[in-house]
């Protein structure tokens, strides 16, 4: 018997944030010259190429891209594995160390990466912190769950 209610909805509600964190815009960095989108992906040049003003990417930023693509996908796959309820605990605590990861990167590439800039974030740069409650959360109620399972176990 396997109890499995909100801890699939909070699980998927932390895939689907950190998807749209893996894949949007997360702010600007306002340069001298000129400035530049932020995203999982790197630092694209904004606005449309002139006088043979730069195109593309400045700068990638794969491990980020990386993680944050593991912080979405860890979640996702999490909800299927409802029978065994040890490795989804795990599971939610690894997701855990990844969305501290994707904080601190996110935030390194942000602040530091650029000498002078002034940086203007996203609203979404609030969804790890989002994520990170609602894997908690998910976590607290995968151990409720089985506690119960093991309540209901010794009674019969």
């Amino acid at each position: 018997m396997v109890i499995q209610r909100w801890q699939s909805v909070l699980l998927f509600i932390v895939a689907l944030v950190m998807a749209c964190f893996t894949f949007m815009s997360l702010g600007q960095v306002q340069l001298t010259d000129y400035s530049l989108n932020f995203t999982t992906l790197g630092f694209t040049y904004e606005g449309e190429a002139t006088d043979g003003a730069p195109t593309g990417y400045m700068f990638r930023t794969w491990a980020f891209f990386i993680v944050s693509l593991l912080s979405f996908i860890l979640p996702f796959i999490n909800i299927f594995l409802f029978k065994n309820m040890r490795l989804q605990k795990n599971i939610c605590l690894i997701e855990v160390f990844f969305l501290l990861a994707v904080v601190a990167i996110g935030c390194t590439y942000g602040y530091y990466h650029f000498d002078g800039a002034q940086v203007s974030w996203s609203s979404l740069i609030v969804a790890p912190l989002l994520a990170f409650v609602a894997d908690i959360m998910a976590y607290n109620r995968i151990c409720s769950d089985q506690r119960a399972l093991r309540s209901a176990d010794r009674l019969r």
